[in-house]
């Protein structure tokens, strides 16, 4: 008997106060058993030698940001509003040498523009029709 598949999403752990990343547990899939945070405390050097109360942690979906995590040159967690989030680098292919600017991830920008276009289009629809 086979055993079952899982797909577990990355967990980032990372410094309260300054949104830097202490670890990044990668995607998993297969024969694999998701682990507590507590656990992750236990086993991640980083971790273990970290005081608990200055970490925190987002954890992903399976998949989710793939597209922005393989074309981002770097990532850390924006600590400055009401919810850390997660922002990427992305290199300006023009500009290889400049230094990194973090943004929100691509992938939601790109969302947030077909929303936009499309509320766009309809409107100019809309008043032609009438």
């Amino acid at each position: 008997m086979g055993g079952i598949s899982v797909n577990i999403g990355r967990r980032i752990y990372f410094d309260k106060s300054a949104g830097n990343v202490i670890v990044d547990t990668g995607e998993r899939s297969g024969a694999v058993i998701e682990t507590t945070v507590e656990q992750d405390f236990q086993t991640y050097t980083a971790l273990v030698e970290r005081v608990p109360e200055t970490v925190d942690w987002i954890q992903l979906e399976y998949g989710q940001y793939a597209q922005d995590f393989a074309a981002c040159k770097g990532f850390r967690v924006d600590v400055s509003g009401d919810e850390p989030m997660l922002v990427f680098s992305n290199p300006d292919p023009n500009e290889p040498a400049a230094p990194l600017v973090y943004r929100r991830p691509l992938s939601e920008e790109m969302a947030d523009l077909k929303a936009q276009n499309a509320a766009i289009i309809l409107a100019l629809v809309t008043n032609d029709l009438m």
